[in-house]
């Protein structure tokens, strides 16, 4: 590593001002030298200033070299120390290498490219750790900006998430809702038939299923065209869906027709279900450019009584045939019966 494009400092600390200038002669080249004759002065350097290294005699003139390496390693650890002495004893340089844990010793006298590779050796190593450091704080950066990035992208995902699930939510509801009526389509109103014999297995309850067809409807498209058929479907539609309990469901099965499915509704409640959904039609009407349109409904309805077993096609198959009976005994009327009982005379 080439030490003089860092151009570390160096703070050279001895008594004897000459041999302070042959330290700041040899160093020059590869090193800021900064001189001072005193532990009290260097301590006045180090607290207004970095320095890198710093190399002090044993014997100061107001203190042991040895108490300012200590105090340099507790106020200053990222600073090298250096010991420079021709005087040390043995328990000195343990001294120096325990207590102050000094980077390097260097005997007077020395050589001055002896000196020169210390220092340099003492400066990569300075430099390497404060590389380290700077790696280790960019790693961390990068590891922040990483989880923010992830963070963020989190976020990102889980709105693209939940928009998706409400347009898959809007395209479940699409693609089980009739949409000239807002009511379920077939498919749907299947589903919630099949889901209510399902559920009468485990609790056992009647259940009525009923047809509606308006009355004469093809008249209706003659005389209004297909938009004003349109118009008194979707108001069909929303007075059955007015008339029937909460706990009923109402879908357009094609056409002109609907469906009811009314759990927990024995013969009798289908007979009122039905006669509460016909006499609300032929009471309404509804206006169309200017013209009142009325229209009338057959009902037909199939009830499983408590304990009878029955399958949805059966029941169906039931509402429909009642359904007919209403259309040919002359249609603005329900028919109600209860699956598994012959048809009345």
């Amino acid at each position: 590593m080439n030490v003089t494009r860092y151009k570390c400092s160096v703070l050279a600390v001895d008594d004897d001002p000459t041999i302070l200038a042959i330290l700041a002669a040899q160093l020059a080249s590869s090193f800021e030298v900064l001189t001072v004759c005193s532990a009290e002065q260097a301590r006045g350097v180090i607290a207004q200033r970095t320095v890198d290294i710093l190399l002090t005699d044993l014997q100061l003139p107001d203190e042991s070299g040895l108490g300012l390496l200590d105090w340099v390693r507790r106020t200053s650890p990222r600073t090298s120390r250096v010991l420079l002495t021709g005087t040390a004893r043995l328990e000195d340089a343990v001294d120096a290498i325990n207590h102050t844990q000094i980077h390097r010793l260097v005997l007077k006298p020395w050589r001055a490219e002896d000196l020169l590779q210390t220092l340099r050796a003492a400066a990569r190593g300075l430099m390497l750790e404060r590389s380290h450091e700077e790696l280790l704080d960019e790693l961390r950066k990068l590891n922040l900006e990483l989880e923010q990035r992830v963070a963020e992208r989190t976020r990102e995902l889980e709105v693209a998430l939940a928009q998706i699930q409400q347009k898959n939510r809007i395209l479940e509801q699409m693609a089980l809702t009739d949409q000239l009526t807002q009511v379920p389509n077939r498919r749907a109103i299947d589903l919630i038939a099949r889901k209510e014999l399902v559920r009468r297995t485990r609790s056992p309850g009647p259940l009525a299923l009923g047809l509606i067809d308006a009355d004469h409807f093809k008249r209706i498209n003659t005389d209004y065209l297909q938009t004003g058929g349109d118009h008194v479907l979707a108001w069909l539609a929303k007075v059955l869906n007015d008339a029937i309990r909460a706990s009923d469901s109402l879908g357009r099965v094609g056409g002109e027709e609907f469906m009811v499915v009314a759990p927990d509704t024995d013969t009798a409640g289908a007979v009122s279900l039905g006669e509460r959904l016909r006499s609300r039609v032929e009471g309404a009407g509804t206006d169309y450019h200017g013209q009142r349109i009325r229209v009338t409904v057959s009902i037909g309805f199939a009830v499983a009584d408590i304990g009878t077993p029955v399958g949805y096609d059966q029941l169906r198959e039931v509402a429909a045939a009642t359904l007919k009976e209403a259309k040919d005994q002359g249609r603005n009327q329900c028919v109600v019966r209860t699956v598994g009982l012959p048809p009345t005379e």
